[in-house]
């Protein structure tokens, strides 16, 4: 696939799926197809095997192997596969050469996890990763707001596989000045804050936006990416206004309940089990209770 395609379905709806567990806590990896291939079938074009919203600080390296392989073939050449790779270089240049290897078609370098960040040693981290893998497009996650325009030009100069950037800083300003001096046509902006911050970020700039609730309903993330593609934003804003309960619980305690409502959501509608790995949590009887009026409302319980 070419960059090119590559960029133009980052210009969309970015599936992170969930990373679902069996009674004995190990990955289900049939379960994980299933999922996969309901995001696909209900008309995703990139899915992120190994992202936040998959537990990947949860899961052991052979598990994050496991999950993208059979993200891999879940996807069968009908959607792309965009491998979340992370830790330290080594480690995350190992994750791409196995992403490559395994057929993924790009590959998304999470934040470098690391309390003493350099501007100039956050584009070597990233620098030397992506030429591991020079076939492969790399999407950039950039979660630090020290991280400026300078630095995404000179990765961009150093890195032409480096094709997106998934930009999770809440605060549209700093995204729309960030997007500019770093060179606006170089890259794919993807708005990294999912539907509630995708209007914002679309007004200016974005093309796309990650999401977790497209789990749930690949249908209403749809609906919001079609209204902001277009730039109806009546429309897009009636989807944030049905989908905000939801969301506003996926952030409650800090982002604590993020991973936990999708995958409870799930469980309720019959698709995976709840569980989810520390430090993350289970949700209260009370939190599900009112998690299941809001499925009721979507109409999907």
């Amino acid at each position: 696939m070419t960059f090119e395609e590559q960029r133009r379905r980052l210009s969309g709806v970015v599936a992170i799926p969930v990373t679902p567990f069996d009674a004995e806590g190990a990955v289900d990896g049939q379960t994980y197809a299933k999922l996969v291939d309901r995001l696909i079938t209900g008309g995703i074009e990139v899915v992120t095997p190994n992202g936040n919203t998959g537990e990947f600080y949860a899961l052991d390296a052979g598990e994050a192997r496991q999950c993208l392989e059979v993200t891999v073939e879940a996807a069968a050449g009908r959607a792309s596969v965009l491998a979340g790779v992370g830790h330290d270089v080594a480690s995350a240049t190992r994750s791409a050469i196995h992403a490559r290897e395994a057929g993924a078609d790009m590959i998304m370098i999470h934040q470098p996890v690391h309390p003493y960040i350099s501007g100039d040693g956050w584009v070597d981290y990233h620098a030397a990763i992506a030429a591991a893998v020079p076939e492969l497009g790399v999407v950039l996650y950039v979660r630090n707001p020290a991280i400026a325009g300078e630095q995404l030009g000179a990765l961009g100069e150093a890195a032409p596989n480096v094709i997106g950037v998934k930009y999770a800083v809440p605060d549209p300003v700093r995204f729309g000045s960030v997007a500019r001096d770093a060179g606006f046509d170089r890259f794919v902006w993807i708005a990294g804050l999912a539907e509630l911050s995708a209007p914002g970020y679309f007004a200016v700039g974005a093309t796309g936006f990650t999401s977790g609730l497209v789990n749930v309903d690949p249908a209403i993330s749809l609906e919001m990416f079609h209204a902001l593609s277009t730039a109806d934003y009546p429309a897009a804003m009636a989807v944030w206004e049905r989908i905000r309960p939801f969301e506003e619980l996926r952030a409650a305690n800090g982002n604590a309940n993020n991973v936990s409502v999708v995958k409870d959501a799930l469980a309720q509608l019959g698709l995976c089990r709840p569980d989810i790995r520390p430090p993350s949590r289970l949700l209260t009887g009370a939190e599900r209770e009112h998690l299941s009026g809001l499925l009721s409302s979507w109409g999907l319980s």
